[in-house]
């Protein structure tokens, strides 16, 4: 078996490099809908020792850290495509006009978003030891280069490596405490640590790392055990939710001229009588994101429709683009996605405007925006110009509710953005159109992070997706409620209540920071006394 580590070391050319995309495809299988936590050894152990291969690269440490490089971009293209394939889905919704770019989303994306493992390898190969100590410098390179994925250019932690983690319930608990990025890191530690047991030259050297990574995995379950309450949640008295997943089409639901169908569809899914038999009448209506191919602020007629749903004192929650006045001299005016909030007068009560939007899916981003309207293309939604970000996030105040932390599609996927400076909220709303990607893994992997959101913050999560997955979720992550991909309906339920502020919510990064920095000091500290000839 040792001679599997070497020869992995000592492959070179485009074995080398098949090797590391078939790595880091496998890494995939860790994340929703599958979690096959062991994808991540079968990831990240090759990747170890194709990075050893690197110190035989010859004499240059240049060419070192060029083939770290180089691994780092191959291992992440390949976890990259097998993870966001389902992103060609959105493509075929207009075909027409769409499917020649597919290519580009499927395999262009990947293509860029791998350059942050690549530099997570060169920051790892930089620190690199020969003996376990590596396995801290690459959890420590990768989580740095994650957490850049996340913040630069707009962002996008997507599918980030402690999704493995987050996703279960008992492991997701320390979300809590870290956080997604501290998630990643313990993660990257657990996942690398048997790379050890096939290069270690003792006993010692062999069992020590995987050791404790088993230890820290059993830890994290422990607490998660420990911290997950054996009784439900308790509940908001006097609200009763009811979330409507109306399982629209993409294709149909931006169309106007499906508007008077549509309305019919919501209104009567809205009004079904409760399947639990409860004569309990609905206080707060919830429907997903961008619900109308129309601006509902501007349709009186439609509002009047909402009033005669809602019974005295409900309010309806739902998606809905809305535009400003024009300005003086402007044809139109800017449009936003929004949350809006109605009561039985048909009066609209309240708007929450997404702050941070999908670059071409909502927006064209400036500096890429006269070459792709010269080329005749457009974002994704049928909006003219696209959708405008609102400047600043704000808690959206609901007649009955607590304060509510808004969240509208993959604004939802942010650690630590969703919650508006000020007095903390005790609710997030979510709603979502996941129509775009079909029966793929795409819907899984949103509600996922949508659930981590509600551990990270101690919050309750009310979330309504046209398609699915809507679903409500208490403070622990625990599902209360759900209806699943591909299903029409609506769904009944109670409003947990919000748990104390979590540890994650008051420190933010500092503890991941401390630790990454601790890490940095024993890695250097290493690297200039070896304590190995």
């Amino acid at each position: 078996m040792r001679l599997l580590a070497k020869r992995v070391s000592l492959l070179r050319g485009w074995r080398r490099w098949l090797t590391a995309f078939a790595a880091g495809a496998a890494g995939a299988l860790a994340m929703p809908p599958f979690g096959f936590l062991p994808a991540l050894v079968l990831s990240l152990v090759p990747a170890i020792w194709l990075l050893d291969g690197t110190a035989r690269n010859g004499p240059s440490r240049g060419a070192a850290f060029r083939s770290a490089g180089l691994l780092g971009w191959f291992w992440g293209f390949g976890y990259f495509v097998a993870g966001l394939w389902w992103l060609g889905a959105a493509f075929l919704v207009e075909a027409d006009q769409f499917a020649w770019a597919m290519p580009f989303g499927v395999l262009g994306l990947p293509a860029l978003l791998a350059f942050f493992p690549a530099f997570g390898f060169v920051l790892a190969r930089l620190l690199w030891l020969p003996d376990a100590g590596r396995i801290l410098a690459f959890a420590f390179g990768l989580t740095v280069s994650e957490w850049l994925r996340g913040h630069l250019f707009t962002g996008f932690p997507w599918n980030n490596p402690g999704m493995a983690l987050g996703q279960n319930l008992w492991l997701m608990q320390s979300a809590a405490l870290i956080g997604l990025y501290g998630l990643t890191f313990l993660s990257l530690l657990i996942g690398a640590a048997p790379a050890v047991l096939l290069t270690g030259t003792t006993g010692r050297a062999r069992w020590t790392a995987p050791a404790i990574a088993a230890c820290l995995l059993a830890g994290l379950a422990l607490f998660g055990m420990w911290r997950v309450p054996s009784e439900a949640s308790p509940v908001v008295e006097a609200v009763h939710l009811r979330i409507m997943q109306p399982n629209l089409p993409q294709d149909a639901k931006f169309n106007p001229r499906n508007r008077d169908a549509i309305m019919r569809r919501y209104l009567n899914l809205s009004a079904s009588p409760r399947r639990d038999g409860s004569p309990a009448a609905p206080t707060h209506i919830v429907w997903p994101e961008s619900a109308f191919p129309f601006l509902l602020h501007r349709d009186a007629g439609s509002l009047a429709q909402i009033a005669t749903l809602l019974g005295p004192g409900s309010v309806l929650i739902t998606g809905a683009a809305r535009m400003d006045a024009p300005l003086p001299g402007e044809a139109a005016g800017k449009f936003y996605n929004a949350i809006q909030v109605i009561d039985e007068k048909g009066t609209i009560l309240g708007t929450y405007d997404k702050v941070h939007l999908v670059p071409f899916g909502e927006y064209v981003p400036k500096i890429l925006e006269a070459l792709i309207r010269a080329a005749g293309l457009r974002q994704f939604v049928h909006i003219p110009g696209g959708f405008e970000p609102s400047g600043t996030r704000t808690t959206l105040s609901i007649p009955g509710l607590p304060p509510v932390a808004a969240t509208i599609c993959y604004e939802a996927i942010f650690p630590g953005e969703i919650l508006a400076a000020g007095p903390r909220p005790d609710l997030i709303v979510n709603v979502t159109n996941d129509a775009w990607f079909g029966q793929t893994p795409g819907p899984y992997q949103h509600f996922a992070q949508a659930r981590l959101r509600a551990v990270e913050e101690g919050l309750p999560l009310v979330r309504a997706a046209n398609t699915g997955i809507s679903a409500v979720v208490d403070s622990f992550g625990r599902v209360t409620a759900d209806l699943q991909l591909g299903i029409e309906g609506i769904l009944d339920a109670d409003l947990p209540v919000a748990g104390p502020p979590t540890l994650y919510r008051k420190w933010g990064m500092f503890s991941l920071t401390a630790t990454l920095s601790i890490c940095l000091i024993i890695l250097i500290a290493r690297r200039r006394h070896p304590p190995f000839p």
